[in-house]
């Protein structure tokens, strides 16, 4: 990660250069740590920002079971994309400009962790059989990997887990708005809601 002239610019209004310097110099690194796998495959969620060729971008919430993006190596993490929306926004900007940023937060404990990196999708092969129910598999090769600042996090707790993320050799349920009158009769084919 290099700062910018933006970045410079903000940092010298803010008297904050020195301390972004630091913060580069003591807490970034281009690896997967074993204190950062812990972190990451503890949690359910995360946030993917993405943008296109002309630098237009997205951000999209990412969620599964504890566990469901996999550190493969200290330079490897992994995750399922599932049944959607069918829009692909992200994951076809990674088609186009496959760098990403994703924002890892502990809600409960209130701690955060930053990964930038470069992602590519993977339909086939043994990387998308690792999930059950994953349409494929996208593999990230980070360059910067650091925690972030936790005191804005608001604390939460879980009350319920998603009943949509596949699991134990069970189908879940359809979602509503796929048996919708917008809806229903553009579905891909095979889809389960049209049956």
């Amino acid at each position: 990660m290099s700062y910018h002239e933006g970045s410079r610019a903000l940092q010298d209004a803010f008297d904050t250069r020195r301390l972004a310097d630091r913060i580069q110099e003591r807490k970034l690194h281009a690896t997967i740590t074993e204190e950062d796998r812990a972190f990451i495959e503890a949690l359910d969620c995360f946030f993917l920002a993405t943008a296109d060729e002309h630098g237009r971008p997205t951000c999209s919430y990412k969620g599964g079971d504890p566990g469901f993006v996999r550190v493969l190596d200290e330079h490897t993490l992994a995750f399922p994309n599932y049944d959607g929306n069918g829009m692909y926004l992200s994951m076809g900007n990674l088609l186009r400009n496959p760098e990403v940023g994703l924002l890892f937060v502990d809600f409960e404990r209130g701690r955060r962790l930053r990964v930038q990196g470069t992602a590519a999708i993977e339909r086939d092969g043994e990387l998308p059989a690792l999930w059950q129910g994953a349409q494929f598999a996208v593999r990230v090769r980070p360059h910067a990997v650091f925690p972030n600042c936790p005191r804005y996090i608001h604390r939460r707790t879980l009350t319920e887990r998603s009943a949509y993320v596949p699991r134990g050799g069970t189908r879940p349920p359809v979602p509503g708005w796929k048996r919708s009158d917008w809806a229903h009769d553009v579905l891909p084919a095979g889809d389960p809601a049209g049956s």
